[in-house]
């Protein structure tokens, strides 16, 4: 096989220093900080491939700032919504992701929520690190266990897949709804429902995995709330905007939602104030992607991506 001349990639995101080596493996790499539309033509100038992520969002004056030595813009995310992918397709700029690479990753988070919320981890972190717990008691901090709960999932990709595998681990049943059923063998016997207020009121735990579209956001409405059983849970693994916060904060503090498990947030980095005042709220700051494994297999397909691109090939993780 011909051996293919060494590209550079100019980087305007912060990445860890085993990501880096992966990148260097195969391109010269320039870091900058993200630039102005203005001086992204200065750092970019010369470079053969542009790498951003959601902390570097390239919308159309950047896209159209991007100098002609670009020839592809390989983003460090499986999401798209901070590229302007239309503009990048009319410039003739390939473009890469890192998607099927996260799913591990963002299911093992999932459960962790999953199971948080059953078993009040908020309200247990506080009462031990407030140094005022006062010994074991029959009445200390009851909740669920996660055998025989009717877990629902709404969005059964791969992702919803690997949630189901570990749930069933669990002793769960799950119930899932998708914009179509599964074939049996990916099925693996889960339910699927095709109306919502049906999958809703069948279920104990509801774990959103779908993407944000269209007819996605604000999935979690008061009408959808209402569909679910008293003292249900919801977790969201999955984009911020699957619900409505003032919806999801008025079923908390009515306890028709008995618990929520947030790993993703409407506007983050700015939360919603009122989920620090609900101590039956579960939420870190948006690290379902966030192992090393993960982390090392972005920069892996973004590389091997653009390298099979050059040779004529079609990689699955080209975009555009």
């Amino acid at each position: 096989m011909t051996e293919l001349s060494r590209w550079s990639m100019v980087s305007l995101c912060p990445l860890p220093g085993f990501v880096k080596d992966t990148l260097r493996s195969a391109f010269e790499l320039t870091e900058v900080q993200a630039p102005t539309p203005e001086t992204l033509a200065e750092c970019a100038l010369g470079h053969d491939v542009l790498l951003t992520s959601v902390t570097a969002p390239l919308r159309a004056g950047y896209v159209d700032a991007l100098p002609t030595s670009i020839r592809a813009v390989a983003s460090y995310s499986v999401g798209l919504d901070h590229l302007d992918v239309p503009r990048l397709r009319d410039r003739g700029i390939a473009l890469f992701n890192t998607p099927d690479v996260l799913t591990e990753s963002v299911a093992d988070v999932a459960l962790l929520h999953v199971l948080a919320t059953l078993r009040r981890a908020t309200e247990s972190i506080e009462l031990i690190r407030s140094r005022q717990w006062a010994g074991w008691t029959p009445l200390q901090l009851n909740g669920h266990e996660a055998s025989g709960k009717q877990l629902g999932i709404f969005g059964m990709g791969r992702i919803g897949r690997a949630i189901a595998r570990r749930a069933r681990a669990f002793g769960m049943v799950v119930h899932y709804c998708n914009r179509r059923r599964l074939p049996a063998a990916e099925e693996e016997e889960a339910k699927f429902h095709a109306d919502a207020g049906h999958f809703l009121s069948s279920i104990d735990v509801l774990i959103l995995a779908a993407p944000s579209s269209d007819s996605t956001r604000h999935f979690i409405n008061s009408a959808r709330i209402a569909c679910l059983r008293p003292g249900s849970i919801i977790v969201n693994i999955a984009r911020g905007d699957l619900v409505d916060d003032e919806a999801l904060v008025a079923a908390l503090k009515s306890g028709h939602v008995s618990a929520a498990g947030l790993d993703v947030f409407n506007g983050e980095p700015a939360i919603d104030p009122r989920y620090f005042e609900l101590d039956n709220v579960f939420m870190t700051p948006h690290i379902g992607s966030s192992t090393v494994e993960a982390r090392r297999r972005m920069a892996e397909i973004l590389v091997s991506g653009i390298e099979q691109w050059r040779r004529g090939q079609n990689p699955r993780n080209r975009v555009a």
